[in-house]
């Protein structure tokens, strides 16, 4: 029987039993580049596919933990901000338990994780300036702080900084992909906007090391847009902390313009040897279609980041082409309709009449 994340229960933080909730998250496929990997000279590059989750992004992970919890403590209603993939992950849950579900949006999500939310019954509210200004920002999560002070309302955002509790459900992927590789992992590249991904990758992986089951953590990589370097230009620098921004990013759900866990991100991955890593939104949005027409990956810009980040490492000499490197890829594409647009715009689905069909045949067999 697939417990869901709860198999690494002794790992997380504690949650009574009758209280966990599970969709059948986590135990998501790690597979080997076919092309992308050896195109760069890497010949073990990986894919973490987290998009296979229940809701389609690695979120289920940090719900299933923060609903449960939830569950356990008789809270009744789930006040929450997301960018897309959080809320549509938190909505699924809230739907499971029976929780009321009110999510403030920030202005730039995608339409589609907007109409995932909805379709699970949660109330939305998308607010001007939410996730460009970090100011604006601020006060948006200051607001669902009073919200959520009600006895049965608990406010839940991906972060350490807001909501450990859900955040430890993340722990459980460092904790797959250990077991899922035959060697050592040497990298792992991960996407970050808030840095909660990477830190709990780290700490996942800290906890592996703690036990003896690993002999070492592998090096955490931040990839971060240009239009949203909070973290990963600071740690490439060789900087202290992180920054605020103003976010002029296109990839949606990495549209973080506060610090949040990047300080805390920023020092976990430079104590394992990792390093920043910054790129452009156009080469995201290439890595995005080459997933799909060269491996038969279907992920979103953001869940194309950790990828774009590799093999830019790649090509720049920055990574031993013998090393085990994985990358997860957090999101679907069906998450993002715009970029999916985008990307197949110049391809099409004509209606033909059964006779040009024909033809085709009889030329095929000429």
């Amino acid at each position: 029987m697939n417990r869901g994340i709860w198999k690494y229960a002794d790992w997380m933080a504690p949650v009574a039993p009758s209280a966990r909730l599970t969709l059948g998250e986590g135990n998501t496929p790690l597979v080997k580049s076919r092309r992308l990997g050896p195109g760069v000279g890497l010949e073990n590059l990986y894919f973490k596919l987290e998009f296979t989750n229940p809701t389609g992004s690695y979120k289920d992970r940090f719900a299933c933990a923060a609903i449960s919890d939830m569950v356990a403590n008789g809270k009744t209603e789930c006040i929450a901000t997301s960018s897309g993939n959080t809320g549509a992950a938190l909505a699924a849950y809230c739907a499971l338990a029976g929780i009321t579900c009110e999510i403030a949006i920030v202005e730039k999500a995608p339409e589609g994780k907007l109409r995932q939310m909805l379709a699970y019954g949660a109330t939305l509210y998308r607010i001007r300036g939410f996730g460009v200004d970090s100011r604006t920002s601020d006060r948006v999560v200051e607001c669902l702080r009073s919200l959520s002070a009600r006895p049965t309302a608990q406010m839940q955002i991906s972060a350490f900084a807001y909501c450990p509790v859900g955040m430890t459900g993340v722990y459980s992927i460092a904790h797959e992909m250990a077991e899922q590789v035959t060697t050592p992992i040497d990298h792992v590249f991960c996407m970050a906007g808030g840095g909660g991904f990477a830190l709990s990758i780290a700490r996942g992986f800290d906890q592996l090391v703690a036990a003896g089951r690993i002999s070492r953590s592998p090096r955490l990589e931040c990839v971060q847009p240009f239009g949203n370097d909070t973290i990963a230009g600071p740690l490439k620098s060789g900087q202290t902390f992180a920054r605020t921004v103003e976010c002029t990013t296109r990839i949606s759900g990495l549209q973080v313009p506060q610090i949040i866990d990047g300080n805390e991100a920023l020092i976990a991955c430079r104590e394992t040897g990792g390093t920043g890593h910054v790129v452009s939104d156009e080469w995201v949005f290439e890595v995005q279609s080459r997933l799909a027409k060269e491996e038969g990956l279907f992920a979103e810009p953001a869940g194309s980041m950790a990828v774009a980040g590799a093999l830019q490492a790649a090509r720049e000499g920055l990574i031993d082409p013998r090393a085990t490197v994985v990358c997860p890829i957090s999101g679907s594409a069906f998450k993002d309709p715009t970029s999916l647009e985008a990307m197949t715009r110049n391809s099409s689905c004509p209606l033909i009449e059964l006779s040009e069909l024909e033809s085709r045949v009889d030329a095929a067999m000429q």
